[in-house]
């Protein structure tokens, strides 16, 4: 028999529950959802936890200062970290551990910032380490950094905007008064809902100095003054000028940091003792015992952590024969030892998250302060004309003391004094109020006399308080002044150093390759070719693109060292043995993508160093001219990136390598020619050199090209040699045009 269906309330019997709660089920759209339920929950993370405003600091790092401000923390003595955590309570309710831990984060014992906001005593761990845990607030004692005077200067002169606390019981400031751009200053990071924010610190010195740079310029170079970023663990920023650009202008991208080490020759051991702010020691000591184990790395003996009171040091001992220097350019390329430390600048500004560059934070801070200092000025200034209002109703009774006397005595009741005042002497209330609280011992002439003298002083400070008001100009100079007193008190050298000419070690490839001849060709558009004899006899017509032409052939062998120069100032060595060889058939190997150049990088042009003797020439647009020795370029493994491979302080024209002095022809776009020998030009070991004054150019007037004689076609050498240089040469005649060879860098 089929089963009988069951009513509703029967199949719900068992569990009564059921009925009810299916009865408070209401359809809702996800839209609604998501704005009514999750959108405010996502704001109230952006601006109320994750992201800082434009004085640096989140609303727990303000709350906590600000509430060790009121405990008179500033001056007195150090109190224990549980009595401050329990006074932040009162700001901020989201709980003891939290609180403590955003202590400990500002604190000098931890070390994550460059001056840090908490000096304090105890166990507080260290950015450093992954397992290091700091002790229980219990344990430990705080109080404020001295730097945090800069933080609360005139805070009560209506410096700054106060508002309520969450249960409405107090007052707290929505910003601190910084006196200095903190928020480039302090590295913060946060992670909202949707975004997330990460400031590097800089040196205070360096930010004083761009600040007063911007101040007086708003064009200033912010490069020029403010260096690198600064991190509290030292190390070496990896001076990459694009990246460096592009964080100070965009606010985002990246710095590459590496460790500091030293070789201690006597005991065969290498000690590492500052490691990049963005890594741990356990961190890096875990992946180099992976490496160890996976047999990638056979030269350690034994490492083992050895950072005490005196700091950090990471110990490395070697096994015997052992290169250090290779090593760590293996460490450096497999571990934390060198990393990158991202920036992403996204700052609260009005309660609106913006990612700015440090010119436009530059700019709002400034915009901010001078907002802060005029209030002060403004503060001040009404407690002034307070003042001599009363001073002026004090002068009146001066006139007749014994009247005021009279006056008083005669009236009956009290709440009459003030009017009778009032009228005695056509006054208004606030000032019989304040004559009427005169003291009897202070009702003489002498006193009143001296007080009324105030009145003179007190109308020129006024008048100079309204001119600061009136004029910008006075108020930047407060800033300036109050920049620059910060920097003398509490500037501090750098942490971490500035490595300008890195070279990008790449593994040497281990396997042996057959030598024999090949020819190699370069387009100008950056395609490279590596042919046999064999395959030119079969077909030597070049595939190339429709608007490509050949830029260099060279005939060599298959695993030859080679250099290729860049437009970026970078020269990238390899070995032929790295690319197949082809057919004239192809395209080849497009190198911008084979070698791994940044974007926008293209080849210049393509040197066999061989054993480097000879130098290389590099023609500026500027009239100058380069001549580096090729030995500069020599390093030791097979394949590396050289930053700096030439100046770029004027555009490159183009690139020469010559094995011994000759003859050249330079050529300018007025147009002149110049031919002059090689060997007038000294020959440098610097491969950033300037170089020396080649052609002299007239105004608007650049050097276009260079060629050696033989390629120049020209048949009058008498006209354009020249002795000396620099030299104008002579204007270029026609029949001396005919055969000459084109700019390399068209």
């Amino acid at each position: 028999m089929p089963k009988k269906k069951l009513p509703e309330e029967a199949k719900h019997k068992s569990n009564p529950n059921v009925l009810g709660l299916r009865a408070d089920i209401v359809d809702q759209r996800i839209t609604e959802t998501l704005e009514v339920n999750f959108m405010p929950y996502a704001m109230s993370v952006i601006v109320s936890r994750a992201i800082p405003e434009i004085d640096g600091f989140k609303p727990s790092h303000r709350k906590l200062l600000y509430t060790m401000y009121k405990m008179g923390l500033l001056n007195g003595a150090r109190t224990k970290s549980a009595n401050i955590v329990g006074q932040t309570m009162r700001l901020n309710p989201h709980g003891d551990a939290a609180i403590y831990d955003t202590m400990v984060r500002l604190s000098k014992g931890y070390g994550a910032l460059l001056h840090p906001f908490v000096d304090s005593k105890g166990n507080f761990g260290k950015v450093y380490s992954r397992d290091m845990a700091w002790a229980a607030s219990r344990y430990t004692e705080a109080k404020l950094a001295p730097i945090c005077a800069e933080l609360f200067r005139d805070i009560d002169s209506d410096t700054v905007d106060f508002v309520d606390n969450y249960d409405n019981t107090m007052k707290e400031p929505a910003l601190l008064p910084t006196t200095f751009p903190n928020i480039l200053v302090s590295a913060n990071q946060g992670i909202a809902v949707g975004m997330a924010s990460q400031l590097c610190g800089f040196n205070l010195g360096e930010v004083c100095d761009t600040t007063i740079a911007y101040l007086k310029n708003p064009d200033c170079t912010i490069s020029e003054t403010l260096l690198a970023p600064d991190f509290p663990t030292g190390g070496e920023v990896i001076y990459d000028p694009g990246a460096i650009e592009e964080v100070y202008n965009t606010g985002r991208g990246g710095v590459r940091v590496r460790a500091r080490w030293r070789y201690i020759k006597e005991e065969n051991l290498i000690e590492i003792y500052e490691i990049p702010y963005t890594t741990t020691s356990e961190a890096i000591m875990d992946k180099v015992a992976e490496l160890i184990k996976a047999g990638k790395i056979k030269e350690i003996a034994d490492m083992r952590d050895e950072t005490d009171l005196s700091g950090l040091k990471l110990t490395i001992d070697l096994k015997r024969g052992v290169d250090p220097d290779k090593l760590m350019q293996k460490l450096y390329r497999s571990t934390t030892l060198m990393d990158t430390a991202s920036c992403n600048f996204n700052v609260l500004i009005a309660g609106m998250p913006k990612v700015m560059g440090v010119r436009e934070l530059l700019d709002e801070w400034c915009a901010w302060r001078t907002e802060s200092v005029k209030r002060r000025v403004f503060f001040v200034l009404s407690k002034r004309k307070e003042k001599l209002h009363l001073l002026k109703g004090l002068k009146r009774i001066l006139l007749d003391i014994d009247k005021a006397i009279q006056i008083i005595r005669e009236t009956e009741a009290e709440a009459d004094v003030v009017p009778n005042l009032m009228i005695g002497f056509g006054i208004d209330e606030v000032q019989a109020e304040y004559v009427a609280e005169i003291k009897l011992r202070n009702i003489n002439r002498e006193y009143i006399l001296k007080r009324t003298q105030e009145t003179e002083a007190l109308q020129d400070e006024i008048e100079d308080l309204e001119d600061i008001l009136n004029r910008p100009a006075r108020v930047k100079k407060i800033i300036v002044s109050e920049l620059e007193e910060v920097r003398k008190k509490y500037a501090e050298p750098r942490r971490t150093g500035i490595v300008y000419d890195f070279e990008e070690t790449v593994e040497p490839e281990e396997e042996t390759v057959d030598e024999y001849p090949v020819t190699v060709f370069l387009s100008k558009h950056g395609y490279f070719k590596k042919i046999t004899p064999a395959s030119l006899r079969m077909s030597s017509e070049q595939k190339l693109k429709e608007d490509d032409a050949l830029r260099q052939t060279l005939e060599t062998t298959s695993n030859a060292e080679v250099m290729f120069f860049t437009d970026r100032a970078q020269v990238y060595k390899t070995r032929l043995g790295e690319f197949a060889d082809t057919k004239a058939s192809v395209l080849g190997d497009y190198l911008p993508a084979k070698l791994g150049m940044d974007e926008g990088e293209n080849v210049v042009y393509m040197v066999l160093p061989g054993d480097y003797r000879g130098f290389m020439l590099f023609f500026f647009e500027n009239g100058k001219c380069a001549k580096v020795e090729l030995a500069a370029y020599q390093t030791t493994s097979n394949r590396r990136r050289l930053t700096g491979a030439y100046s770029d302080k004027s555009p490159l024209k183009t690139v020469m390598y010559l094995t011994e002095d000759c003859e050249i022809a330079v050529y300018s776009s007025e147009p002149r020619c110049l031919v002059v020998s090689t060997a007038l030009m000294g020959v440098k070991s610097t491969r950033a050199t300037q170089g020396v004054g080649l052609l002299t150019l007239k105004k608007n007037k650049t050097l276009d090209y260079a060629c050696t004689l033989e390629e120049s076609g020209v048949t009058n050498l008498a006209r354009y040699r020249g002795r000396s240089i620099p030299a104008t040469g002579a204007l270029l005649k026609s029949d001396d045009t005919e055969d000459k060879q084109m700019t390399i860098l068209d």
